[in-house]
């Protein structure tokens, strides 16, 4: 039986080396424009293909983005401690490739399932912004909670009282076109702000995706889970991996883990190295 030991960091492969210095820079740069208003999570973080802050430079992007010290330590320490062993066995080109490609896969598993999640929300407000009436706008609210004011300074507490008032008018039949207007208007940008607000960050799906590759590439080796309790390999991906679908089935309010970019980033690991396996490319150092 096998105990794993990653090697330290002078002898880090060359492709592991400059991604953990490109994620730091990225992370560093993101603390450094906070001072000076530029959000850099906004610009290059992930957004939903729908949103007006949505770009496609982003679905590489957002891979070196990172929301705080213990988001980029985490996935630091498991790209140093898996990623050293597995670009030594692979070689820098392949390993390259599949960190690429997990973390690209990672986020269009995430977009799928962020969209057939939003879809019931924006169908109902498309629906209501298309014909405003009180009891609609009052049947959303209810199911999906009105959280204008947590979103972005665009909507300012003004528009809610406006927008309150309007309601108001039209549940008494005596808005005018005027106020029913104004209605659609707020609809309509709490949709768009609705909609930015959802971003996905962080180098996290590729690293579920060299987890996975470890896992099938050294499945009896020990790893020590809080440094302390020695689990194989396989066995650790196993759990980890169906913990991450359970939690991201369960969608519990407050749960701001992109779970399904974790499966994501799992799922298609295990789709490219069954396919390098298929074609005889998994051994060698290069494709």
């Amino acid at each position: 039986m096998q105990q794993y030991r990653p090697g330290g960091f002078r002898i880090l492969p060359p492709v592991v080396k400059n991604l953990l210095i490109i994620n730091t820079l990225f992370f560093l740069a993101t603390l450094a424009l906070e001072k000076y208003h530029i959000d850099l999570i906004n610009i290059l973080g992930l957004h939903y293909p729908g949103a007006s802050n949505f770009r496609v430079y982003q679905f590489i992007t957002y891979m070196f983005m990172h929301g705080g010290w213990e988001h980029i330590l985490f996935n630091m320490f498991a790209l140093w401690m898996f990623g050293n062993v597995i670009e030594n066995v692979w070689g820098g080109k392949k390993f390259l490739i599949f960190y690429i490609l997990t973390g690209l896969g990672s986020a269009v598993v995430y977009i799928i399932w962020i969209h057939f999640t939003l879809q019931p929300n924006l169908a109902l407000l498309n629906q209501i912004i298309d014909q405003p009436t009180a009891q609609g706008i009052e049947l959303y609210f209810h199911e999906y909670g009105f959280h204008v004011g947590q979103i972005s300074s665009t909507l300012t507490q003004a528009d809610i009282n406006s927008f309150n008032h309007n309601v108001n008018l039209l549940q008494m039949d005596e808005a005018t076109h005027a106020a029913i207007q104004q209605i659609i208007t707020f609809l309509s940008a709490y949709k768009a702000e609705m909609i930015n607000q959802m971003v996905v960050i962080g180098a996290s799906g590729a690293i579920f995706g060299l987890l996975l590759a470890f896992g099938m590439m050294f499945p009896n080796s020990m790893i020590y889970v809080y440094f302390a309790i020695p689990v194989k390999a396989k066995w650790f991906v196993l759990g980890y991996g169906l913990l991450e679908l359970f939690s991201g089935i369960s969608n519990r309010p407050g749960d701001n883990v992109a779970h399904f970019a974790h499966v994501g980033g799992m799922l298609v690991g295990l789709l490219i190295i069954m396919y390098w396996k298929k074609k005889g490319k998994l051994l060698g150092p290069e494709m």
